[in-house]
């Protein structure tokens, strides 16, 4: 629905500002927008790519501990990055401030310092705290590769640089596509980052079209051309993943029973360095930044403000999450028991909500909800002389929706990879013993499914509770979620105030990435 609505607003909603959007904002924004999301590739495949690569194939000082820290990053969401990096490297922040004392400078005219305000900031915030996706998806293609393929290698004279060149990196072509597919889908869906730095995205200019110059037609044009772009990173998503299965079945050889490379000399500690910068710059720097404010304003704990928010934000993401682990469940189920088209056609659409940025979502989301209260409200005043207001759109309903949209694929993903560890044979088992499908449903299914379920619904709890581009767009008046009050106090240049609740999310976030640590060394040792 808020795909249709969205092609319908922008077919129906007249022509007046397309011109102005055509010559003043789609080609600037478009610019803009590819220029961020090829520097922020670039990056988050160089730094996920290589920092994977040492931890799976050479052995170093730390790499076991460095292994689980390069996850951390994805613990900070992109807005949270942005305000604690452009504190940090201010005037007024410790990089600038040592510089002025190191070199006895007194102004800012004294010295040339780079801006984080810029397009190059916003693409080192972003890839940051986005190339976990690279180093865990590189990471376990690599491990799965071995050393069979390295060691016939370098039977034939290559040296390590060069098998990881030539043969380990073309092997691990398809997950790398994978974790850059989700990368380039995450840029895209930010909108505190780049506005708090200043460059307007495709993304942002939806927001600002909408919201800042009143025109829902031309924010929802530029929101079909959005939708243009998500499309095509899902294609190439699906095919890299093809590709990965295929990829995935030629491997041979396991990590338990592969050597590393032990790296010796100067070596060694290059690349415990290597691995160590990444979390430093993507998840210490925010944190002690943040951190750092939180702890010099302890009492806002117990600000009402802040209570309520923090009690928005568990309504909707629990909403979220108990709706979105239901859909999920149906939809995995109902591929395990009965393949068809139809079936496959309604798991390909729940993923295409994920790859959808949240402002999408929202113009979306609202209108048709929006039209439907004011039908609802019509109809019970003409007839039974009561008013209903705007009974969704005009809560928390409208928030939930577009979450679930969103994270549904999350959970879809989790649930069905969890009926994929589960035999048909036992639902055969419990039909030979008399059980109905639904018997067997609810007595054998659900309770071996329990760990799994469990996962899904945390997983998207968490990611609805950092939501920050369709919650701003489709919040109620006097509504705040934890993101919300953060990008609130941030937009009025109090970034010190916005340390607890900043570090109320990051805490949160950080219970997904240590379940994917813990069983990343189990699988992987």
């Amino acid at each position: 629905m808020p795909a249709i609505a969205i092609v319908v607003i922008a077919a129906t909603g007249g022509t007046d500002n397309w011109p102005h959007l055509l010559s003043n904002v789609i080609p600037r924004a478009t610019l803009r927008t590819f220029t961020l999301l090829a520097g922020v590739a670039t990056i988050a495949a160089v730094v996920g790519v290589v920092t994977a690569w040492l931890v799976a194939s050479c052995e170093f000082p730390g790499r076991r501990i460095l292994s689980g820290l390069l996850v951390l990053p994805l613990a900070i969401p992109a807005y949270l990055g942005a305000y604690a990096f452009a504190e940090f490297f201010s005037f007024t922040g410790p990089i600038q401030s040592a510089y002025r004392a190191l070199f006895g400078f007194q102004t800012s005219r004294d010295y040339w310092f780079p801006e984080v305000r810029t397009t190059g900031g916003a693409m080192l915030v972003l890839s940051s705290v986005l190339y976990p996706y690279v180093y865990l998806s590189a990471r376990s293609m690599f491990l799965m590769q071995g050393r069979a393929a390295a060691d016939v290698a370098r039977t034939l004279g290559a040296g390590p640089l060069k098998v990881f060149a030539r043969i380990q990196i073309p092997m691990a072509r398809p997950a790398i596509m994978v974790g850059l597919t989700l990368v380039a889908m995450e840029t895209l869906n930010d909108i505190g980052a780049v506005e708090y730095l200043g460059v307007q995205t495709l993304t942002f200019s939806i927001f600002d079209t909408w919201l800042n110059r009143g025109s829902l037609a031309g924010a929802a044009q530029i929101a079909c051309i959005m939708l243009v772009f998500v499309v095509c990173l899902m294609m190439v998503e699906r095919a890299a993943r093809r590709r990965q299965r295929f990829a995935s079945q030629k491997t041979t050889a396991a990590v338990h029973d592969s050597v590393r490379l032990r790296l010796a000399g100067w070596k060694r500690w290059a690349a415990s360095l290597t691995c160590l910068l990444p979390p430093v710059i993507g998840f210490a720097i925010p944190v002690f930044v943040l951190g750092g404010y939180a702890l010099r304003r302890v009492e806002q704990f117990a600000s009402p403000r802040l209570l309520s928010a923090l009690w928005h934000s568990v309504l909707v993401s629990g909403s979220t999450a108990i709706i979105a682990v239901l859909l999920a469940f149906l939809l995995a189920y109902a591929a395990r028991t009965t393949r068809s088209r139809l079936n496959a056609a309604a798991g390909r659409f729940a993923s295409f909500g994920y790859g959808v940025p949240g402002t999408v979502l929202a113009i979306g989301v609202l209108i048709p909800l929006a039209n439907f209260d004011n039908a609802l409200d019509a109809f019970l005043r003409a007839n039974f002389g009561i008013s209903t207001g705007l009974l969704l759109s005009g809560t928390g309903f409208a928030i939930i929706y577009a979450c679930t949209v969103r994270f549904l694929t999350m959970a879809e993903g989790t649930i069905d990879a969890g009926f994929h560890k589960l035999s048909p044979h036992l639902d055969m088992a419990a039909r030979t013993l008399g059980r109905t499908s639904s018997q067997t449903l609810w007595s054998v299914l659900v309770p071996m499914m329990r760990p799994a379920t469990l996962t899904a619904a945390l997983l998207v709890f968490i990611e609805s509770m950092k939501e920050l581009s369709a919650t701003i767009m489709l919040r109620p008046f006097n509504f705040n979620t934890l993101a919300t009050l953060v990008y609130e106090d941030a937009s009025r240049a109090k970034v010190e105030d916005a340390g607890v609740p900043a570090m109320i999310i990051v805490a949160v976030g950080l219970i997904p990435v240590f379940l994917v640590s813990r069983s990343l060394d189990k699988a992987n040792g």
